[in-house]
């Protein structure tokens, strides 16, 4: 048995995500020995280098830092070598080679946002409520060769509601993912834990995929029911948005209501008072969008959208 503060961990992660579990870490006492993130890119139209939210955190922090451009390269390998980790950690970062994950003594560990074996794979959070599910979760298990598919450590369920949207979901999640992190590596250091297999093959036909989020996967299908249109729109806000089309123009759609009701109107035809209100037409009823940009504009409200368009 080692005790928590003496683990040497490697930290792996990008986003704001992420930071959250590293933050919770140091905040632990715990002894974070490196940390790794990706490369600087450049964004914006001036095209200045941005790091990423974990970098910024490392620095202000004074952690020792790696940005790895690939991470079979000889000289990262032999630096995160040096680091000698009991425990790596990773939290929204990528897929790691074998011969990265299989190097502490203790393995390495990873946080997904979701109930594993169900969501494996990129945008577990988004699939979650895209499909209408009523409770998400988060899961510590140890990385192994095919993705999300290690030994379970410890998970910890959480209700998802009705008008909660990915950015909810995600900010909820990254707090309740740092608390299990923490606990797991605890139960770790105490020998308390019991990894537990994912699932059996016969299991694995009933599981529900989080694949990467692609611009088709946002464009609203008005002939689907308004529950599907409404978890869609739930399910890709604020990013990247669902999305249709307003007289030829594309429109994001942020929040909106449902309405369900018999009408003979086309699917995806609109309707509005051109005051306070613009609805679409679904198979069973309406959507009423609530927060929206058109292309080319701000962000907006509805009535403020709607006090300055011309239909």
């Amino acid at each position: 048995m080692k005790d928590f503060k003496d683990l040497r961990i490697v930290f792996m992660g990008t986003p704001e995500f992420a930071v959250a579990s590293l933050d919770a870490l140091i905040n632990a006492g715990a002894n974070i020995v490196g940390v790794i993130t990706m490369p600087d890119k450049p964004s914006g139209r001036g095209m200045q280098l941005s790091q990423s939210a974990v970098k910024k955190y490392a620095v202000e922090h004074n952690l020792f830092l790696l940005q790895p451009e690939k991470l079979k390269n000889e000289d990262f390998i032999q630096q995160l070598k040096s680091l000698n980790a009991d425990v790596q950690i990773v939290v929204a970062f990528r897929m790691l080679p074998e011969i990265v994950w299989n190097m502490p003594s203790m393995g390495t560990i990873n946080l997904h946002g979701s109930l594993l074996p169900q969501y494996r794979g990129a945008a577990p959070i988004n699939w979650a409520i895209i499909n209408g599910e009523k409770e998400t979760g988060v899961t510590t298990f140890k990385l192994q060769h095919a993705i999300d598919t290690g030994n379970i450590l410890l998970q910890e369920k959480f209700p998802i509601d009705e008008k909660d949207t990915a950015g909810t979901v995600h900010d909820k999640m990254k707090i309740i993912g740092a608390e299990l992190l923490l606990k797991t590596l605890k139960g770790l250091c105490g020998d308390s834990l019991q990894e537990t297999m994912q699932s059996s093959s016969f299991e694995e036909k009933y599981l529900k995929p989080a694949p990467k989020i692609f611009t088709e996967t946002c464009k609203i299908d008005f002939s689907k029911t308004v529950e599907a249109v409404y978890n869609l729109i739930r399910g890709l806000s604020p990013f990247p948005a669902a999305f249709t089309e307003l007289n030829g123009r594309k429109l994001k759609i942020f929040f909106a209501e449902k309405e369900i009701v018999a009408h003979d109107k086309t699917t995806g035809e609109y309707e509005t008072d051109e005051k306070s209100f613009l609805k679409f037409a679904c198979s069973n009823g309406f959507i009423h969008v609530k927060d929206i940009q058109l292309e080319g504009k701000k962000r907006m409200q509805i009535e403020d959208f709607l006090r300055g368009y011309r239909f």
